[in-house]
């Protein structure tokens, strides 16, 4: 039986499961859930890479290494959300914040180790991903990948409100083409370039707004569904581990943060 994480913060509510990848399998303001459902949704870690790589191939330097296809013909959003995690800290006497982490390894062909904190407040969540090399260097992206309600309690469907300077270009394969070209309306499975800063708000008309920010420069948007809507905060686009890797060394790990800021409409 997995061993769930509670922290509360006036009526906030956020429930993490380590043993399912360490991801937030519950999100509740006001005893509303925002989240989806499921095994494999609520919110997980996108780590040691965000979105698909092609072919399921990345290098480092002169040596190519393999990952699994776990989305034909790609491999898709890392190794994290598939793995046990260990608290690092359980919640603090206040029951606002947590800790967790696991340590990199087959099929992942490097060693180091994952850092994830979480804190929460009457208003906000932040949420911190750290990836640490324990010997040699590698090429390495970190995010999250939220599955927001389309609907809370049955009302409205949300509306995403963005402003970006440039959207990816979209292959057949799902892959960026390397062409940046003006942001398109949706629906999206797309990567936009923030370089200010992520900042997307979604709304819950007449009942919540909720803003994701982060200082990272990269948010993917998926909307396909409808049951829930995808906003992604991540360290770069994806196949971003051949086109814009984040080299992590002996000292100098990487990091990235996220907050989900509410209030009621």
């Amino acid at each position: 039986m997995s061993k769930q994480t509670r922290l509360t913060a006036g009526d906030a509510e956020l429930t993490i499961n380590p043993d399912n990848g360490c991801r937030i399998e519950s999100l509740r303001i006001g005893g509303t859930e925002l989240l989806r459902q499921g095994e494999r949704y609520g919110c997980f870690p996108m780590v040691p890479w965000c979105g698909r790589i092609e072919l399921g191939q990345f290098r480092n330097g002169g040596v190519k290494h393999q990952m699994p296809l776990n989305s034909p013909p790609h491999a898709i959003h890392g190794t994290g959300r598939d793995s046990v995690w260990k608290p690092a800290r359980t919640a603090d006497d206040d029951g606002r914040s947590a800790a967790f982490t696991y340590e990199l390894g087959d099929p992942w062909p490097y060693t180091g180790r994952v850092t994830q904190t979480f804190a929460l407040t009457e208003e906000s969540l932040t949420v911190q991903l750290g990836v640490e090399t324990l010997a040699d260097s590698f090429p390495a992206q970190a995010g999250w990948h939220p599955w927001f309600n389309r609907s809370l309690d049955g009302g409205a469907p949300v509306r995403i409100d963005f402003t970006a300077d440039w959207q990816e270009e979209r292959g057949e394969d799902h892959l960026p083409t390397g062409r940046r070209i003006a942001p398109a309306p949706g629906p999206w499975d797309d990567c936009f370039g923030m370089p200010g800063g992520v900042d997307v708000t979604l709304t819950w008309p007449e009942q919540l707004e909720l803003k994701v920010t982060s200082r990272s420069a990269w948010v993917v948007i998926y909307d396909e569904q409808e049951a829930a809507v995808c906003v992604e905060p991540q360290s770069g686009p994806p196949n971003g581990l051949n086109t814009l890797p984040h080299h992590v060394t002996p000292i100098e790990p990487l990091e990235i943060a996220a907050t989900l800021a509410w209030r009621r409409l």
